[in-house]
């Protein structure tokens, strides 16, 4: 086999290879012996029938094409690998020239990553948030914590803002009751914004016994989107009592003897939340700066499958588990159709960019990922599916995305090797040592995130359902 590549454009090349006849003889045996198990011919037992009745029975050219649709995968990838090419998506085969004992020939277009050459990423600069709590934050703090030991005692009044009502509802739409427009018994905080808009309006001022209607967009259910007429009963009125805040408080609300050993851990939990998320700030912003660095053609054909993919992973599992319609979505964001086009496009090309420089820097800083790390991060993204570690596992194994889990912890590698060696400073003029445990996690759901990576789990599961 002879072979050779011609460039079409920094992302396409075109492979012409020519292969002697001679070479396509174990295709050519097991066409004929496909062809024996699949046809009969009288005289003949099955399966023993000679290939040159076969030949003249059903034609020389159908054990051709037989041969031929076996034979070119093998010889195109070894020409990609002749070439050591980074081939992206299947390829567009033409056979050019097929001539009965002497040669197949044939071209094959296909998208290869592109070239790309990394500069010196160690003068980047960015700036961060710097890390402050503020009595403010602590106070806020424990008074959410306050308010889950929060209890509630019935009142002889009308309902007011914070107040417990227990309520019943019944949602009309065009002059009819909805089946599951009823419900009974229902609990709720006025001011919380959990149920229907409206809602804290009607109810404020109502003693048990009190009924109000009002109109709401329903937000759920199988008329979702319509206006409503709605009609709500209070049942009863409660007023929520908050502990005080002391020692007694800090014992029965933590593991601490005292409120101020609670509000030191407060203090403590909240300037770790900070400090990652300046981390996950770093990432972001060195990534920003890096791929500024670098010229990254991307490959048309690939960047309109990942606006597909992206698109249908909004459609079908993010807005679907909320009972929303992308037209409906794009209403709630403020959006037009044009204007998500253009974002979910400039997305995507982030997203392939990042993907191609990140996956470049693995190669050049040789980086690897041991089972202890690939570990950690299936029990992170296992966590965040809301399957088990095992289920996720299997479920990853079974759909053949443990290379898309390889290569996350691998970038997110690489782009923690740039922002160690890149400056970071606060808005304080303050240096930031970014701990390194938290570099590489933080790194890794940038990654994620800027890749628009869905759930390797979610993947295995379509892919099983479309094979």
């Amino acid at each position: 086999m002879k072979s050779a590549v011609e460039t079409l454009n920094p992302t396409r090349v075109r492979l012409t290879v020519e292969v002697p006849f001679e070479e396509l003889k174990d295709s050519l045996d097991a066409a004929y012996k496909k062809i024996n198990q699949q046809v009969t011919v009288k005289g003949f037992r099955k399966g023993k029938i000679p290939a040159r009745v076969i030949d003249q029975r059903f034609g020389r050219g159908a054990v051709l094409e037989e041969a031929v649709n076996d034979a070119l995968p093998k010889f195109y990838t070894e020409a990609v690998n002749e070439a050591e090419l980074n081939p992206l998506g299947q390829p567009e085969v033409d056979i050019t020239e097929l001539k009965d004992g002497e040669t197949l020939n044939f071209t094959a277009e296909v998208d290869v990553r592109p070239a790309l050459e990394i500069p010196d990423y160690s003068g980047i600069e960015v700036e961060v948030d710097a890390v402050e709590v503020t009595d403010e934050d602590i106070e806020k703090s424990v008074e959410q914590l306050r308010e889950r030991f929060a209890s509630t005692s019935p009142v002889e009044r009308a309902a007011e803002d914070g107040d417990v009502v227990t309520i019943d509802l019944q949602a009309e739409v065009e002059g009819e009751v909805l089946e599951d427009g009823v419900a009974e018994g229902v609990s709720y905080t006025i001011g919380s914004g959990e149920l229907l808009d409206g809602i804290d309006d009607a109810v404020k001022g109502l003693e048990a016994g009190g009924e109000a209607t009002f109109t709401s967009e329903l937000k759920g259910g199988s008329a979702a989107g319509k206006e409503a007429e709605v009609t709500v009963k209070v049942t009863q009125v409660a007023a929520r009592e908050l502990p005080e805040l002391d020692d007694e408080f800090a014992q029965l609300a933590s593991e601490f003897d005292t409120l101020d050993e609670l509000k030191a851990d407060s203090r403590k939990r909240l300037e770790n939340m900070k400090q990652y998320d300046q981390a996950t700030q770093a990432q972001e912003r060195v990534l920003e700066k890096l791929l500024e660095l670098v010229e990254v053609p991307v490959p048309e054909k690939l960047l309109e499958d990942e606006i597909n993919t992206r698109k249908h992973n909004l459609e079908h599992h993010q807005l679907g588990q909320m009972g929303l319609t992308l037209d409906k979505y794009l209403e709630i964001q403020g959006k037009t159709a044009e204007e998500f086009e253009t974002e979910t496009r400039e997305a995507a090309v982030k997203g392939i960019k990042t993907q191609f420089v990140l996956d470049e820097l693995v190669k050049t800083e040789k980086l690897n990922v041991n089972q202890e790390e690939l570990t950690e991060h299936l029990m992170r993204r296992a966590a965040s599916s809301g399957m088990s570690p095992d289920q996720f596992a299997q479920a990853v194994v079974e759909g053949g995305q443990v290379p898309l889990l390889v290569g996350e912890v691998a970038r997110g590698k690489a782009l923690a090797v740039v922002v160690e060696a890149a400056t970071v400073k606060d808005t304080n003029g303050e240096i930031v040592d970014l701990d390194d445990e938290d570099e590489v996690e933080a790194a890794t759901e940038t990654v994620e995130a800027v890749e628009g990576v869905e759930g390797a789990a979610e993947a295995a599961d379509e892919e099983k359902t479309e094979g």
